[in-house]
């Protein structure tokens, strides 16, 4: 069988499936019409819109991947190993009359600053603009909510089989904060996770109290009688 790399394999043991890249769900018109392309080029049987506000391509045959890729380009996210899936964005104070902050400029700017990162295992993130939690960050390895006094950023959320709600970490931080305090969360993860430990099993080991020792008396902007 053909070597395939950066795509996955479906159910059927034979073909694969490719990921769009779309950060927060946002697509433009142009981008549509080139994945539509691509389908109707290669006879992409399945396009579908994934819980983590993707697109994905399935049914791929084994020869198609690498063109398939080709033909994307920077649309398309190799899955290439524990990473960050996604970067789950709800519609924020441009489109919802909640919303308390910027979830899509939020979304974006940590997808870039953890691009190309691996970890232990996958990681998923989602930033909500306001308390009602649309982007379901309290279920999340990372969630942001936005609220009128700035960023809350939780860690350790899961929703599969054994969910756990994530712990809060700290509240009322500006972007810059909220952004570093993540990068600072992951790395503590990556650092000291087991392979293949998701965060939710990671603070059921480790618990709070290790994390507030070793990570959280260092950083400045939390308080942590609030943790």
């Amino acid at each position: 069988m053909k070597k395939v790399s950066g795509a996955i394999l479906q159910r059927d043991g034979k073909t694969y499936g490719i990921m769009t890249n779309s950060p927060a769900g946002i697509v433009t018109p142009r981008d549509l019409e080139h994945i539509a392309a691509v389908g109707r080029k290669f006879h992409i049987p399945i396009m579908k819109i994934t819980s983590g506000q993707r697109i994905i391509l399935a049914g791929i045959k084994a020869e198609d991947v690498e063109p398939v890729f080709q033909e994307l380009g920077d649309l398309a996210m190799p899955d290439l190993g524990p990473c960050v899936k996604f970067v789950q964005g709800c519609l924020g104070t441009e489109m919802c009359k909640w919303g308390a902050q910027d979830s899509i400029k939020m979304s974006s700017k940590i997808q870039g600053l953890i691009n190309g990162k691996t970890f232990p295992a996958k990681v998923k993130i989602g930033v909500s603009g306001c308390q009602r939690c649309c982007s379901e960050s309290q279920l999340r390895d990372i969630g942001l909510i936005g609220t009128t006094r700035g960023w809350i950023v939780l860690f350790g959320g899961n929703g599969g089989r054994k969910p756990r709600m994530a712990d809060p970490i700290a509240y009322s931080l500006s972007e810059d904060e909220a952004c570093d305090l993540v990068l600072r969360l992951l790395e503590f993860y990556k650092k000291h996770a087991q392979t293949d430990e998701r965060t939710a099993r990671f603070m059921e080991r480790i618990g709070i109290e290790t994390l507030k020792s070793e990570l959280l008396t260092m950083i400045p902007y939390i308080s942590l009688d609030k943790v």
